[in-house]
């Protein structure tokens, strides 16, 4: 198995030392002509979702990818990646992949001073804990969408068919098993 790691901005270093934990091998995405190599699964990192659209677009992967994930590409989005899968975004007119049902409010809890921990419930793993950093969350689901966990009330994480969004930010925490709750997913779809 291999999963590719969106490398263009952000926190994708992370994600790669949790997957390497995990025994997986990735590779990054940086450039469109990455797209011609061979990856089971995508994971699009915390960051700045305004700034990886834009570089998306200019790089010409967007589209390709868009396409992919259209054509059940498991994918994996954190923060940011939840504001870019995000059908709708309540503050802010952009769409970028557009692929899941879901209304993200972006910055939700405020700027970096509204950053926090928690620890909550996660449907299929239990208790575990959450880091949201200048965190959107999820306003409202729609379709066939499963919400997976919430903190305060607000849902921070949510699953539709091949699409695994999170809030918070797994990758900054010691505990893996959001990670492999992906790569199940990934093996499942086969």
């Amino acid at each position: 198995m291999k999963i590719a790691v969106l490398a263009v901005q952000g926190a994708f270093i992370e994600h790669e030392q949790m997957l390497s934990r995990l025994g997986v091998d990735t590779i990054e995405l940086r450039q469109r002509s990455d797209l011609e190599k061979h990856f089971d699964g995508l994971i699009i990192p915390g960051g700045e979702s305004t700034v990886q659209g834009k570089l998306l677009r200019e790089l010409g992967m967007l589209d390709e990818l868009k396409a992919r994930i259209e054509n059940a590409l498991p994918v994996f989005g954190t923060c940011a990646g939840l504001i870019l899968l995000a059908k709708k975004i309540k503050n802010d007119e952009r769409v970028h992949f557009g692929t899941m049902d879901i209304v993200a409010l972006r910055n939700a809890y405020g700027r970096q001073l509204g950053s926090f921990y928690d620890e909550n419930e996660f449907e299929g793993i239990g208790k575990i804990p959450m880091t949201f950093i200048r965190a959107p969350y999820i306003e409202s689901v729609s379709g066939n969408v499963e919400v997976l966990a919430r903190s305060g009330g607000n849902i921070v994480a949510a699953r539709q068919k091949n699409q695994l969004v999170t809030s918070f930010h797994p990758e900054l925490n010691d505990d893996l098993s959001v990670h492999k709750y992906f790569i199940d997913m990934i093996k499942n779809s086969k």
